[in-house]
């Protein structure tokens, strides 16, 4: 091999090297774990600190085998925290055998099935005159709107989260981290 070559190889591998950083520099890191997005939205859940009680309600409701799929999804993430502002036993109730589907009906509004960063959020937002309708895979229909620059949720119960990490790409979709757990209407 010769010294060119040798240096013209080193170039490549290095250049694809930084390609390959950059692509995972470029996903936000959720809970201080790094989110791969060659990894779906399940592989991805388990890993964030934030999002222990998320991943055990979305196995209590029976929605891994769903939401380890090819989608496209676009999933509103509730965290812990999230998950907090709701009392101790209303949480519990919802997570025994026999509300399962109740549980699931919640989990999955926060669910829609298709794959929407945030800049395509923002665009419907300000093509609908600064709010946008967002119908889930659970039934609920939550109004999206812009609030300086963070994107909030609405649900039909006037409940409000806002998106405080967006864009956090999965291989079947995105996921934007909430700070609420959004509600079917009551």
């Amino acid at each position: 091999m010769t010294i060119k070559t040798f240096a013209t190889a080193a170039a490549l591998t290095l250049t694809a090297g930084m390609a390959f950083a950059d692509a995972h520099a470029s996903n936000p890191m959720v809970g201080g774990a790094e989110m791969l997005a060659e990894k779906n939205i399940i592989e991805n859940a388990v890993n964030s600190p934030i999002h222990t009680t998320l991943v055990a309600a979305v196995m209590q409701a029976g929605l891994v085998e769903t939401l380890s799929g090819p989608g496209p999804f676009t999933v509103f993430a509730p965290t812990d925290e999230a998950f907090g502002l709701i009392t101790d036993e209303t949480l519990g109730a919802l997570m025994m055998d026999e509300n399962r589907a109740q549980l699931a009906t919640i989990l999955t509004c926060h669910v829609v099935g298709a794959e929407v960063f945030a800049d395509a959020i923002g665009g419907m937002i300000a093509g609908d005159g600064g709010a946008h309708p967002v119908e889930t895979l659970g039934g609920c229909t939550l109004m999206a709107e812009m609030s300086g620059d963070a994107i909030t949720l609405t649900d039909e119960n006037g409940r409000l989260a806002t998106v405080t990490i967006a864009d956090v790409d999965q291989s079947n979709g995105v996921i934007h981290v909430i700070d609420r757990v959004m509600l079917p209407k009551q």
